[in-house]
């Protein structure tokens, strides 16, 4: 099983610098995609209906705003559309495939970095997912939740981790939950089960060189519960050509949808 998960920073936008022909090359079994920035109505059929896939958008109210997607080659049992959180929902940030006992999730965690009111929602939004997370464990069922969480979470996860100690993102308490999630909640850094190397990042600044120089971040996880972690074969962060100012995570799994 082939998951892939990419912010596009603009759907519209990563389909004209090639995005969809890469993904069908790919052949992944579901595709998880966050920040598409447009409504399912502005989509031309290249990104509406990728040949061979089921496509399903859960997007911002605001035009031009957020947005998630997944693209699944096999037909989900159900798809779930946010959290039942209005203030969230409204931003379309939370799709869920099920796929019998296994759900594929593409999350999309808002960014603080404008300042300290969405902090606060981030926050906010982050003592709210702590329930959520519990139920998901408590139940029967695997998880893969994909996506952009916008928390680096260790100075492994980011090339200037001294500087950024007081920057959104890289906030102690950011951290804090991360290890909650990766503690307590008993989740597990898909990821990390397979490279635990160094400059391992998904996203760079436009400022200054930071693609150039690979001056990155690691925001863009897949975080599954432990029944999953054996499974996870490989993991790669795709950089021959740039679709957005993240790059596409892909990761395999033994597993058989």
């Amino acid at each position: 099983m082939r998951i892939i998960t990419l912010n596009m920073n603009g759907i519209r936008s990563a389909n004209t610098k090639g995005f969809f022909p890469w993904m069908l090359k790919q052949k992944p079994d579901v595709v998880c995609l966050q920040e598409t920035k447009a409504q399912e109505h502005q989509l031309t059929d290249s990104a509406l209906h990728p040949d061979g896939y089921h496509s399903y958008f859960h997007d911002a109210v605001k035009k031009g705003y957020s947005g998630v997607a997944l693209y699944c080659k096999h037909k989900p049992d159900k798809v779930f559309m946010g959290l039942g959180w209005p203030d969230f929902d409204a931003e379309g940030r939370y799709i869920e495939a099920r796929f019998g006992s296994l759900s594929v999730v593409s999350l999309y965690l808002p960014s603080g970095s404008s300042g300290p009111e969405r902090q606060a929602v981030k926050f906010d939004m982050l003592a709210r997912l702590v329930p959520v997370l519990k139920k998901m464990r408590n139940s029967k069922r695997e998880y893969i939740i994909c996506g952009d969480w916008n928390i680096a979470h260790k100075n492994i996860d980011l090339k200037n981790w001294r500087s950024n100690q007081k920057n959104s993102g890289f906030l102690p308490e950011e951290r804090a939950w991360m290890d909650q999630l990766f503690g307590k909640l008993g989740f597990v850094d898909a990821f990390r089960v397979v490279n635990q190397e160094p400059e391992q990042y998904t996203w760079w600044s436009n400022r200054g060189q930071a693609w150039a120089k690979n001056v990155g971040w690691r925001i863009d996880y897949h975080v599954i519960t432990p029944g999953l972690a054996d499974k996870v074969k490989s993991a790669s962060i795709y950089k021959a050509q740039r679709f957005s100012d993240h790059a596409p995570m892909t990761m395999d799994y033994n597993y058989t949808l």
